[in-house]
């Protein structure tokens, strides 16, 4: 490395000047000792390796996972690639060149465990934009075929860039959007578990008439099955039963309002997740099972008027907080593991062989779930470093890991690390504190950055992710997603210039 030179604090608001709101983004650091030392400085359990050891490194070993049949199954390295939707499918639900393109760049990337490529919505309506891939039960639609073209796209690639895919494991992502459905439009058409006044409010829904029955539920596991039997047909290795970021399966773990047998109490509420993995088991016993979960959860936060800031409105109006999954009720700002240890020794009691670990929602708490300089155009400004949501993110991990050590897990909030990504990772993942380093947004701008760090080659720093959030900020306006800034097929595009004009106009308010 360099020699040390002091970082220089930078303002970095896109949207405000929130007064006193200073803090460090990590590119400015010019040396990993630099970086070790505010790291630190704000959370002195957490560390990061000064040299990143390549090929021969912790981030380049294999994995052994158990497989249904009491065996095990070797994947490749430590890189996960997480589900990126593109708002870029075929309105009945199938690929489009740009969805293809993406999945190939998942194959090229290096990266041995690919969690879902993408969300695959299970029925129409669980849809979070038109264009999502998903299950159409038109019979004049393949679904197969669409899903074969996905699949044989992303290992062709990885086959002809990375020698052998015996050691990649492909999974696919089964969702449903519920609160945050809008299979028509950017209109949202919210299919939820249960009533949230805090989230009503946000959103401006008379979420009352959108609660979802219990018999509609069970259709939704039954096409969360056929979802899965189809993946498994295909040739995929797994599937993900999500449940995060506030869609349907993750809301009704926190459903403690809701009446019925999906409602009240921790059996009901993990009564579809259970069930549906129960299900998919035995129409396919031979394919794994994951869990990408929000692990735990906040408040939903608000831009406050004045210096746009994200903030918890009205907390201390609604408590006891009787809403979300793994939070203190007397003070949902912080995390309470009671339940989310429950539900990971179930996850693991059911034979799920990985959970993917992420925290809170992007639409309620962005700056948590996916800690950003820049926030999206629906978004505010942090209200600290984002670092510290990183270290959350860790710190949520390592927590896991002690509760529930037997379980495999894949750790989430990398991409704001930029630079020192690969330092941290490595510190993390030879320490035992997490398994695998789950990257999602970076993979649009870099996607060959874990075969770079596994080869020992440097980081090619002109493609980092610098969470812009133009990924964001576009489908949040009915584009289709993708790194506008630093990607050249999606500076080329006419959405670009649309995303300037946005950003412009969000700089005035």
């Amino acid at each position: 490395m360099g020699r040390a030179a002091s970082a220089r604090p930078g303002r970095l608001t896109p949207l405000a000047e929130p007064a006193g709101m200073e803090f460090t983004p990590p590119g400015r650091f010019k040396s990993t000792e630099r970086f070790h030392e505010h790291w630190t400085s704000l959370d002195s359990s957490l560390g990061c390796d000064l040299e990143v050891e390549g090929p021969d490194g912790p981030l380049a070993q294999p994995l052994l996972v158990a497989t249904p049949d009491g065996g095990k199954r070797s994947i490749g390295n430590r890189f996960c690639v997480h589900p990126m939707e593109g708002w870029d499918g075929t309105e009945d639900g199938g690929p489009t060149e740009n969805t293809l393109r993406r999945w190939r760049h998942f194959g090229l990337s290096g990266a041995k465990l690919i969690w879902g490529g993408e969300a695959y919505a299970v029925q129409p309506d669980g849809r979070a934009n038109p264009n999502q891939l998903h299950l159409n039960p038109d019979p004049g639609v393949d679904n197969a075929a669409n899903l074969a073209r996905l699949l044989d796209a992303l290992k062709s690639a990885h086959l002809e860039h990375h020698g052998t895919t015996d050691d990649l494991v492909v999974g696919l992502q089964l969702t449903h959007s519920g609160r945050f459905s809008r299979p028509h439009g950017t209109t949202m058409s919210p299919r939820i578990a249960e009533l949230n006044p805090v989230l009503s409010e946000k959103y401006g829904l008379d979420a009352g008439v959108h609660i979802l029955s219990d018999r509609a539920l069970r259709e939704i596991s039954a096409n969360m099955v056929k979802a899965a039997c189809l993946a498994a047909d295909v040739g995929f290795d797994f599937v993900d039963v999500k449940c995060c970021h506030g869609y349907l399966l993750h809301e009704l773990l926190g459903a403690h309002t809701r009446s019925g047998e999906f409602g009240g109490s921790f059996e009901n509420r993990t009564r579809l997740f259970r069930e549906t993995v129960e299900a998919i088991k035995t129409a396919r016993p031979e394919l794994l099972i994951g869990c990408r979960v929000s692990i735990t959860d906040t408040y939903p936060l608000f831009r406050r008027e004045g210096d746009a800031v994200g903030y918890p409105k009205g907390v201390e109006n609604n408590l006891p907080w009787r809403h979300g999954f793994g939070v203190n009720t007397h003070d949902p700002t912080e995390s309470d593991f009671t339940e989310p240890q429950r539900f990971l020794e179930l996850c693991r009691d059911l034979g799920v062989f990985m959970a993917n670990l992420t925290v809170g929602s992007p639409y309620y708490c962005p700056h948590l779930q996916r800690p950003a300089a820049y926030p999206p155009s629906d978004g505010y400004l942090p209200p600290r470093d984002p670092l510290c949501e990183v270290q959350r993110h860790l710190q949520v991990v390592r927590t896991i890991r002690t509760l529930v050590p037997d379980l495999p897990l894949v750790g989430s909030g990398w991409s704001y690390l930029q630079e020192w990504l690969p330092a941290v990772a490595q510190h993390e993942v030879r320490l035992g504190m997490v398994d695998m380093v789950g990257l999602g947004r970076s993979m649009l701008s870099y996607p060959t950055l874990p075969a770079d760090v596994v080869g020992g080659r440097p980081l090619q720093k002109k493609f980092l992710c610098r969470t812009f959030s133009d990924c964001t900020t576009a489908p949040r306006n009915g584009m289709i997603s993708g790194c506008y800034p630093l990607d050249e097929h999606y500076k080329s595009m006419p959405q670009a210039v649309e995303l300037k004009v946005l950003r412009k106009e969000a700089s005035k308010a």
